[in-house]
């Protein structure tokens, strides 16, 4: 699973399913495929700038624009053509953006990187905390970034696993 398994029981589990349900547009999730490919089991390197095999050249600056894009991803007050420039497959998903935009849990969700760990030179699992009107949901929640066209993006993976949260996910076939 790739939200992890400590999602809270009771009130903030079911902020949760809200949240998950506010992402699940239908037929609008069909563009949601994962071309980023599975999980690399390299072990993470410390934050450098030594280029290696499990991480890219500058690991502090690429760990900082995760940290922003993925905030930047989960802010309502940034408009859906900014959301596309940091979401994998940006243009692609505009229509998911689109609803997650218009939602009015959508407009209350933020989310926090607390870790990111390079699994490659364009590839990252992050974990960060999703809340929603300012109460935490989703603690220490697992997702991953990627680079694609020189920028650190959430990845399409990482929205897909949000929306297989919801009861309708079985509506969401490139998912």
């Amino acid at each position: 699973m790739v939200l992890g398994s400590r999602i809270r029981t009771g009130r903030g589990r079911g902020a949760a399913l809200a949240l998950a349900g506010a992402l699940m547009l239908g037929p609008a999730l069909a563009a949601c495929g994962d071309d980023s490919g599975g999980a690399d089991t390299n072990p993470p390197t410390p934050a450098s700038r030594t280029p290696s095999a499990t991480a890219p050249a500058d690991q502090a600056a690429a760990q900082k624009e995760i940290k922003e894009n993925w905030k930047k991803f989960f802010d309502p007050s940034v408009s859906i053509k900014e959301k596309e420039a940091v979401l994998e497959n940006g243009q692609q998903m505009r229509q998911v953006l689109q609803g997650f935009n218009g939602d009015q849990r959508g407009q209350q969700v933020s989310a926090e990187v607390t870790k990111v760990t390079f699994t490659s030179p364009t590839g990252a699992d992050v974990t960060y905390s999703l809340s929603l009107k300012g109460a935490t949901v989703l603690p220490d929640a697992k997702g991953t970034s990627v680079e694609q066209d020189g920028t650190w993006k959430v990845s399409v993976k990482t929205l897909c696993a949000l929306v297989q949260l919801s009861e309708n996910a079985s509506a969401a076939p490139g998912c």
